[in-house]
């Protein structure tokens, strides 16, 4: 008999990308359920969006994958994968240097939890250098993100970038 099987795909997702979009539209056909772990707190520099934000946007995102559930995750990976009755965690990889951080991570992962293992996905090659840090730069210089972004995300980028001018007092913002 077999288990529902249930991945994990944990991030910042600060903000979300179409990178994320695509590893988690690609495991929604090979897993029954995908858990999107948005991270209570990070350690990333220059945070463009509370957990809350974080979780409403990745929420809308996902509305249309009925296998996919968005959850804050707080403290541990692997103590959140077995709350959740997971056994696998995903991780996208876009570029080599990618790997050396992720590998490193999963071995830590193994000793803490022997029985999870991690599974390495690439994005297709359009999204493979698009990073949510290189979308955060590009919003703070107001430039477009449509792009990179799904546009659920980006109606709260263009938001985020309207009030952040108006709390800087720039002239001639129309909310």
């Amino acid at each position: 008999m077999s288990h529902p099987s249930i991945i994990v795909y944990p991030g910042s997702f600060d903000p979300l990308t179409l990178g994320h979009l695509d590893l988690l539209t690609r495991c929604a056909d090979l897993f029954d359920h995908i858990v999107l772990a948005v991270a209570g707190t990070t350690s990333k520099v220059g945070s463009m969006f509370s957990c809350e934000e974080r979780i409403q946007m990745a929420s809308e995102v996902v509305a249309e994958l009925p296998n996919v559930a968005v959850k804050r995750m707080d403290g541990l990976l692997v103590d959140f994968v077995r709350s959740v009755g997971a056994r696998v965690v995903l991780r996208g990889l876009r570029a080599y240097s990618d790997f050396e951080y992720e590998f490193q991570m999963a071995l830590t992962n193994r000793k803490l939890a022997p029985e999870i293992e991690t599974l390495f996905l690439m994005p297709k090659e359009d999204h493979s250098y698009v990073s949510s840090s290189t979308v955060r730069e590009i919003a703070r210089y107001a430039g477009d993100t449509s792009q990179f972004v799904p546009p659920a995300v980006q109606r709260y980028i263009e938001r985020r970038v309207v009030l952040d001018r108006l709390c800087a007092g720039e002239k001639g913002v129309v909310v």
